[in-house]
């Protein structure tokens, strides 16, 4: 008989760039783990250089990064990091993306547009991703993008259970800011009990991104404390109006609920102003010690995050964290 055999064990490595290396190590201390040593710089033209100081020869790597302002540094930082560990022959390759970024250019609107969501999936296959780990996706056939598998992971049961904690004892409904997002808010209803839906007709200005009209209410919304949910919160300008056109309509009040919090000028200061009660957002994207206000919360997507990557890596079952929605 030719050859040899070894029995090799399976090893899990969590690396992280610099664009939220918080969140990264919440989730290596949630796995039991550290963050595997990392040198990161720019030379003096701008260029990024990155090179592990440890082996990470057929290991399975989970590489972290939320694509969070300047987004196009963060994605090449990302991108060399995959390509690093390409190189240096690690077995497996887990791209975690808290926040994907140009996900919201994911379809063409006229004619001569890019689609940069798919471009973001061909590149990150490209520097030699296996898989991708994304949280809340602006929208799911991105899913398809990328020729892999791609595990889509959802923020609804840490901002459901806390809205349910704190305001289950109140009258609730569940409010999509558009007509797309319905789908999302019943899963929300579902977890809060089923409670009633209603959604925000609104019209949108291709010529001017960031900006819409919220025309009318759909649904009954009167003496209700409404959850208003979306995936994002930008400029702040289609949550807030949205809320507004709830409180004319006669609801009791508001809570923001969303996963990531981009928080563009001026959205701290139309938050602040809005009639929300409370805005519940979690941790995918780093928030500056100046976007913190008293009406804002920020809940940990850490466990979430590391819960997915030990389900990967011990061969289980991602779907069965959302009671096979995901």
């Amino acid at each position: 008989m030719t050859g040899m055999k070894r029995t090799t064990e399976k090893n899990l490595m969590v690396f992280t760039g610099r664009a939220h290396p918080q969140l990264a190590s919440e989730v290596a201390a949630e796995l039991g783990t550290t963050l595997v040593p990392t040198s990161a710089y720019e030379f003096a033209n701008s260029e990024i250089y990155v090179r592990y100081e440890e082996s990470v020869r057929g290991c399975d790597a989970f590489v972290i990064q939320s694509h969070t302002a300047p987004v196009n540094e963060w994605i090449m930082e990302h991108l060399i990091m995959v390509d690093a560990l390409k190189r240096a022959s690690a077995k497996r390759i887990t791209v975690v993306l808290p926040f994907y970024g140009y996900a919201r250019q994911d379809k063409k609107h006229r004619g001569r547009e890019p689609i940069s969501a798919r471009l973001m999936a061909d590149l990150f296959k490209t520097a030699g991703a296996d898989r991708l780990i994304a949280v809340d996706l602006h929208a799911d056939q991105i899913q398809g993008f990328f020729d892999g598998p791609v595990d889509h992971l959802m923020a609804l049961p840490i901002l459901a259970d806390y809205v349910r904690e704190k305001y289950g004892e109140q009258q609730l409904a569940v409010v999509s800011p558009d007509a797309g997002r319905i789908k999302v808010a019943e899963r929300w209803s579902a977890r809060l009990g089923g409670v009633p839906l209603a959604f925000i007709h609104k019209t949108r200005d291709i010529d001017r991104p960031n900006e819409t009209v919220a025309n009318r209410v759909v649904g009954q919304v009167t003496g209700r404390m409404c959850v208003l949910v979306d995936d994002m919160i930008d400029t702040g300008g289609t949550i807030v109006k949205a809320a507004e056109a709830l409180m004319k309509d006669g609801a009791a009040g508001v809570i923001i609920a969303a996963t990531h919090a981009i928080l563009s000028d001026p959205a701290v200061d139309r938050l602040k102003n809005s009639p929300a009660a409370e805005i519940v957002v979690t941790n995918t994207l780093p928030l500056a010690p100046e976007h913190e206000f008293d009406k804002l919360t920020c809940l940990s997507i850490a466990p979430l995050i590391s819960r997915a990557i030990k389900e990967v890596f011990e061969d289980g079952s991602v779907t069965s964290m959302f009671d096979g929605h995901a």
